[in-house]
């Protein structure tokens, strides 16, 4: 179906590209409209790539990190915004440190759901894509990613609620992204395995272990996308401060990844269209008129 409007919203850039990046590019392909919408800089990003580790990256990251979400934006072929707040940073320690001030996840949120729901005025989108309650990981910023979108999802099509940002727009369903679905890493890590070879996913499945997540037992909606898989590789390797080209994301090649899990994983958290579960598309019972 085309004609049709997506809105990922994203806590920094390179998040649309680690999470439902190549269903984007499938749709955007097909004829509709996605827009991402970053809500802040990754200011306080660390930089993950030993390759980018030298002068001049570091104290000039946010531009940096404009410049590379620019061309991830470009490999998916979809459009972008900026809502603008500043990197809130994952803070660590015993205890945790306090957020720094005028961050993201300090920003109350009278201020940011209105930004949030002039952006979907103005777009229209059928479909929202955001983090569910754990915010995908336990990230300030992803929290409150979550936060917010739950709340513009309610108030968007409300015309009392700030009518000075547009007029209401009622979205018709909301999704969870959830992007690293133990399953599929267990299925890559075993394969190295039989072939002789390291695996990567080893740390990443042990934690899982330990917490016992069931991701997959959220889905809801898993999307056919491996034809964009490569999309999705070129929008990742973009963002070279954060992602190694030698790391986990690329251990097992596009081809195997197509034969043995050639989905993307969505959960449908909220809809206000009838629709069947499980489900092979983000628009599932939406009419292309509206």
């Amino acid at each position: 179906m085309s004609g049709l409007r997506l809105l990922a919203i994203h806590a920094h850039p390179d998040d649309e590209s680690s999470k439902g990046a190549a269903t984007m590019a499938r749709y955007s392909h097909e004829g509709n409209r996605v827009m991402v919408l970053t809500c802040t800089g990754g200011e306080r990003g660390d930089i993950l790539n030993p390759a980018m580790d030298r002068p001049g990256v570091l104290e000039n990251i946010g531009e940096v990190r404009k410049e590379e979400m620019a061309k991830a934006i470009k490999a998916l072929g979809v459009e972008h915004k900026w809502l603008g707040y500043v990197d809130s940073g994952l803070p660590e320690g015993d205890p945790l440190p306090p957020l720094p001030e005028g961050c993201f996840a300090l920003a109350p949120n009278e201020e940011v759901v209105p930004k949030i729901v002039e952006v979907i005025r103005e777009f229209q989108p059928h479909v929202i894509i955001t983090y569910d309650e754990n915010g995908g990981y336990p990230h300030p910023d992803h929290l409150k990613v979550h936060e917010v979108s739950m709340i513009a999802w309610d108030k968007a099509g409300d015309a009392s609620y700030h009518p000075e940002v547009g007029k209401p727009w009622t979205p018709l369903k909301l999704y969870y992204t959830h992007g690293f679905i133990r399953q599929r890493l267990q299925m890559f890590h075993d394969l190295l395995i039989q072939q002789g070879k390291e695996s990567p996913y080893e740390d990443m499945l042990g934690r899982w272990k330990a917490n016992q997540a069931d991701t997959m037992a959220r889905v809801t909606t898993q999307i056919y996308a491996e034809r964009y898989f490569e999309q999705r590789d070129e929008a990742l390797k973009a963002h070279a401060t954060q992602i190694d080209p030698a790391g986990t994301f690329f251990a097992t090649p596009v081809e195997v990844q197509r034969r043995l899990w050639p989905t993307e994983e969505f959960e449908l958290a909220r809809t206000r269209v009838a629709t069947s579960l499980p489900e092979d598309d983000l628009f599932a019972g939406i009419d292309a008129a509206r």
